[in-house]
């Protein structure tokens, strides 16, 4: 077995033929998480077409009802549509939040830590498939299919929010971190990265459930470690206002407080100079005006394309990580 693992690769026509039958095999092995992955996706997709268009349709017809009534007066109006609207947007903004763990989990399980625990890679590597080309195999194709899988729910989920904003009074604002995540390229972004996670995490602990878990937890971090470095991923904008108006400013909050008489920067002790006790509080400090330093709804997609860039760089040094773990194992160098 150890000699085969080290045997020199077929010539190149040899491998270009075996490729296609490579995928189909890998295709036919995962057939049932690939029917399973694709019933979710349309489902979400499917659901958020109703939700960006008849639902989004009632519930701002509703809201319209609600917001012509007379104060004080009974008042009848579609309750349940608000409802609906709200309940739908929920869940599916959780649906395509889910798709790239759903990715990582698969990856770490069934796409290699399966092979890896059962042995059956190595009987794949004598078979005239060499190790870099078996797992480029586990790469390419599934990539592709973790794009369409985060992709289509995510733009779906983005247009599905533009239908509904400025028309249903209860949609989240662009920068509420579920609705940020969820509509833009950051979904693709995490699916290659848990993709590749997956595939390290089967090849290095070589057993299905704790690769599946290990994919998980590290997706989890890294999409942790993205959000908590968002709002400094791009230059924010500062407005500034006086002491009776309070920090104003509409969007992703970066940090705010008060402009002193010596041109430096102190954090807020209050919020609004006409509040009991404020105004003294103000003055004792020196401070001249609030500030606040935030991004506005037109640095949505820098944000989406910049996290996302990071992303895909972490998913390009896991799956680099991954072809030296194979080599090391193996002890082969070429593809």
């Amino acid at each position: 077995m150890t000699a085969a693992l080290t045997t020199p690769a077929a010539p190149a026509t040899g491998h270009t033929a075996r490729a296609p039958r490579q995928w189909r095999w890998l295709v036919r092995l995962h057939r049932p998480a690939l029917i399973g992955g694709g019933v979710l996706v349309l489902l979400t997709a499917a659901a958020l077409l109703w939700l960006g268009g008849p639902l989004t349709d009632s519930s701002a017809a509703a809201w319209q009802t609600y917001k012509a009534c007379e104060w004080g007066s009974a008042c009848r109006y579609d309750q349940d549509a608000i409802v609906r609207f709200k309940a739908v947007y929920t869940w599916t903004t959780v649906a395509v939040l889910a798709v790239p763990f759903l990715v990582a989990a698969w990856a770490g399980g069934a796409l290699v830590g399966r092979e890896t625990e059962s042995g059956t890679v190595r009987l794949a590597w004598t078979q005239g498939v060499s190790p870099a080309r078996w797992l480029a195999s586990r790469l390419a194709l599934p990539a592709l299919l973790a794009v369409a899988a985060a992709g289509l729910p995510a733009a779906l989920h983005r247009w599905a929010w533009t239908a509904a904003d400025g028309r249903v009074d209860n949609t989240k604002s662009w920068h509420v971190s579920a609705t940020f995540h969820a509509g833009g390229t950051v979904p693709v972004g995490l699916a290659l990265a848990g993709l590749a996670a997956g595939v390290l995490a089967g090849l290095v602990l070589r057993r299905t459930l704790s690769a599946l878990v290990t994919a998980v937890a590290a997706l989890g971090a890294l999409w942790a470690g993205v959000h908590a470095a968002l709002p400094y991923l791009w230059p924010s904008v500062t407005r500034l206002s006086a002491l009776h108006e309070g920090p104003a400013g509409s969007g992703l909050h970066v940090r705010e407080g008060v402009l002193t008489d010596g041109g430096g920067r102190a954090a807020a002790p209050c919020l609004n100079s006409r509040l009991s006790d404020c105004g003294d509080t103000l003055a004792d400090l020196g401070a001249t005006a609030f500030y606040r330093d935030f991004h506005p709804a037109s640095h949505y997609w820098p944000l989406q394309l910049v996290a996302t860039g990071v992303l895909l760089t972490v998913a390009a040094l896991l799956a680099y990580a991954a072809f030296r773990v194979v080599r090391r194992t193996t002890g082969t160098a070429r593809g």
